[in-house]
């Protein structure tokens, strides 16, 4: 049962190969991609069921113990962000053939699309920090690949910016792992929080520093304050559903990491490191917000959405109780499903209005209703509105803050969320009510085509919020198996 654990990464890896024999053949590629990610679908639903019902999975590779091969790791919290990666490639798949050019499609965009997530579900799965940064790797270079699909000249400008600060931060990745060598002898992640446990007391300012290092690599990976300068226009110029692949995936597994390395590795000295943590999440909200409300490109409204989303799970490891931490893996979630959905939406938005610039739209509820109304679903579940999602995730994070007397906290993240649903219902106001505008598509087929894997995404999202009551308690279940940090030690060192 060990080999479930290579699933998740073998199993794009083999596609992405296959498609690549066919690039030009879009009658073939298409439908197999479709066939695979609805098969792939299934087999993470089922791997889920058996970690949930039997336990972690641990994979060593080549046979050899931990910490000497390579461990990974399918546990409660690495497998349900699979599952949730899965669920948005099903629905960015359906999307891609009415997104894109046949010209962008036949440029290998299946294969760079199945090498993502390869790559994304490894930085999930994988034990060790050294493969973290392999597949930290193998993801960047499927998104290279994916955000360059196109011939604009912001686009060019916006990849060779991606490009140089993903180089500069994987070089800081790989240093500060060799600082971790140095000190503790190994890269196996429950290796090296077995051996932080016995560094003398005296000995742990050392950790402290190696463990901010590594922050900052993630930090520029997650986009969080003042590292996002780079995200925005970087995410608004590739293609919708590249947009939805990114803003949905790429800084998840950036602040993932920090999820990971500091609930089992660095928490030695909370008092520094986990109240940095909710500084920056102040800032990173509210900064944030400030950019989703500066602009009138409803693409670059959501992209700058992104940011204060982080903050709010950011804001759960810092408080790292029990309550911050269910609230941030709820969230997380969460805020994977609404954002690759809202993505999708502004890509169907856009084509029915023919403009990205609000200012120029008006009225297309009208033609389009269901657009519009999901649209509208969306922006409250984004915001945290009751009964959706956003409003379970962030009513436990801010559980979690007053039980830790963190008022100003509190209060930055219920005026974020107030600032986030201003930013959202800008869009449907100004764009889709009013009077009908001007110049709408003559190809509303293409926007109906458009909508339905948004519908399947905004569903899922809905079911996370009100069927909170049979989610929560696996939720619960994850943030107290982080919280006590041997089941994870004792399953990958001891088997």
């Amino acid at each position: 049962m060990n080999n479930l654990a290579i699933l998740p990464i073998i199993l794009p890896i083999l596609a992405s190969v296959i498609v690549a024999f066919f690039p030009g053949k879009l009658n073939i590629v298409r439908p197999l991609s479709k066939i695979f990610m609805v098969v792939f679908l299934g087999v993470m639903l089922f791997i889920t069921f058996k970690v949930y019902s039997d336990g972690m999975i641990v994979l060593q590779g080549g046979g050899w113990d931990a910490p000497f091969g390579i461990s990974l790791v399918l546990d409660y919290l690495s497998i349900i962000l699979v599952l949730t990666t899965y669920v948005i490639a099903t629905a960015a798949v359906f999307y891609a053939p009415h997104s894109l050019s046949d010209q962008q499609e036949k440029f290998y965009f299946y294969t760079f699309f199945f090498l993502l997530i390869s790559g994304v579900s490894g930085a999930f799965i994988t034990g060790d920090l050294f493969n973290l940064f392999v597949f930290f790797e193998v993801l960047l270079m499927a998104s290279y690949g994916l955000i360059v699909l196109g011939n604009g000249k912001a686009q060019l400008r916006e990849s060779l910016k991606y490009v140089l600060i993903n180089l500069f931060s994987s070089m800081l990745f790989v240093t500060t792992v060799a600082f971790i060598y140095s000190l503790v002898g190994t890269v196996n992640m429950a290796h090296i929080a077995e051996r932080v446990d016995s560094i003398p007391a005296e000995d742990q300012g050392i950790v402290t520093v190696i463990g901010i290092l590594l922050f900052f690599v993630f930090a520029v990976k997650a986009a969080i304050f003042p590292l996002y300068y780079w995200l925005p226009n970087s995410y608004v110029v590739p293609n919708p559903v590249v947009s939805a692949l990114f803003g949905a995936l790429l800084t998840k597994v950036g602040i993932y990491s920090i999820f990971r390395v500091f609930t089992l590795i660095f928490v030695h000295d909370t008092g520094v490191t986990h109240q940095l943590f909710i500084w920056l999440a102040m800032l990173t909200m509210i900064f944030g917000v400030i950019g989703a409300l500066s602009t009138n490109n409803v693409k670059l409204i959501i992209t700058y959405n992104i940011i204060p989303a982080i903050g709010f799970i950011l804001m759960g490891i810092g408080l790292f109780n029990e309550d911050g931490l269910s609230g941030s893996i709820y969230y997380l979630m969460h805020d994977m499903v609404i954002k690759a959905a809202l993505f999708l939406l502004i890509g169907a938005l856009i084509v029915a209005a023919g403009t990205k610039d609000l200012s120029q739209m008006s009225g297309v509820i009208q033609r389009f209703p269901l657009l519009g109304w999901l649209f509208f679903i969306g922006s409250l579940v984004l915001a945290g509105i009751p009964p959706f999602s956003g409003f379970i995730g962030k009513l436990l994070l801010l559980r979690g803050a007053l039980d830790q007397g963190e008022i100003l906290l509190t209060v930055v993240a219920l005026l974020s969320s107030l600032l986030i649903l201003l930013s959202m219902i800008r869009i449907f106001i100004r764009g889709f009510w009013g009077e009908k505008m001007e110049g709408m598509t003559t190809n509303p087929s293409k926007v109906h085509a458009l909508t339905i894997p948004a519908t399947f995404l905004i569903s899922i999202s809905i079911y996370l919020g009100v069927g909170a009551e049979t989610v929560l308690p696996y939720i619960d279940q994850i943030s107290s198996y982080l919280l006590e940090r041997t089941e994870y030690i004792s399953s990958v060192l001891k088997g």
